[in-house]
């Protein structure tokens, strides 16, 4: 089976994505880990282009994409997540492969600020808290090694509804393009309750 997550920013998409890739054994697939993976003068490259703060060219991102689906645990179907974000990705992703099922995780604008702007992050050991959903037993302390929190720039309030404008502007209107192919799946339910509407809604 060959799938696509899509929804704004903290839907839960990558979660999601990942119970699903191991309900179903095929590949998880997201583009962010993909350019981390690279090594050589193509991770060069890639690094560089991010570096400035610009986007991996979409014809560039399809290349590094259709050799990892080309891999063998890719062969019996895999998820994608992060991928397409626009229209013209949609289109060239469709020049390398055709995907079955569209799963849109919805999420109302107003809940996806809720989540992002709680969000905290431990520069030491990784960990990510929210002060809403997942606070830290001590208020702006990482429960794991005691470091100070501190918020991403673009998790601050008016990031967040930047990118929510970009994703209701590009990303939405691949949703029409793919048309029945679309799942809706409510994101405003505890996760256990989301993986088990997509499993049912996938059959």
């Amino acid at each position: 089976m060959k799938i696509i997550f899509i929804g704004p920013q903290a839907c839960g998409k990558g979660t999601q994505a990942k119970i699903l890739s191991k309900k179903l054994n095929i590949a998880h697939i997201s583009t962010g880990d993909l350019f981390r993976a690279l090594d050589g003068e193509l991770k060069q490259e890639v690094d560089a282009i991010i570096n400035q703060g610009n986007l991996v060219p979409n014809e560039l991102t399809v290349k590094i994409l259709k050799e990892r689906l080309n891999q063998q645990d890719a062969k019996e179907g895999f998820i994608l997540d992060g991928f397409p974000r626009n229209m013209n990705q949609a289109k060239l992703l469709e020049t390398i492969t055709q995907p079955e099922k569209i799963i849109e995780i919805t999420l109302s604008d107003e809940e996806a600020i809720k989540r992002l702007s709680g969000r905290i992050n431990c520069k030491t050991c990784g960990a990510i808290f929210n002060k809403f959903t997942n606070p830290p037993t001590i208020e702006n302390t990482c429960d794991n090694c005691q470091t100070s929190l501190t918020q991403r720039d673009d998790d601050q309030e008016e990031a967040v509804k930047k990118r929510l404008t970009t994703y209701h502007n590009e990303t939405e209107p691949i949703l029409d393009y793919y048309g029945d192919k679309v799942i809706k799946i409510n994101g405003e339910q505890l996760i256990e309750d989301i993986a088990k509407e997509i499993e049912e809604k996938i059959k």
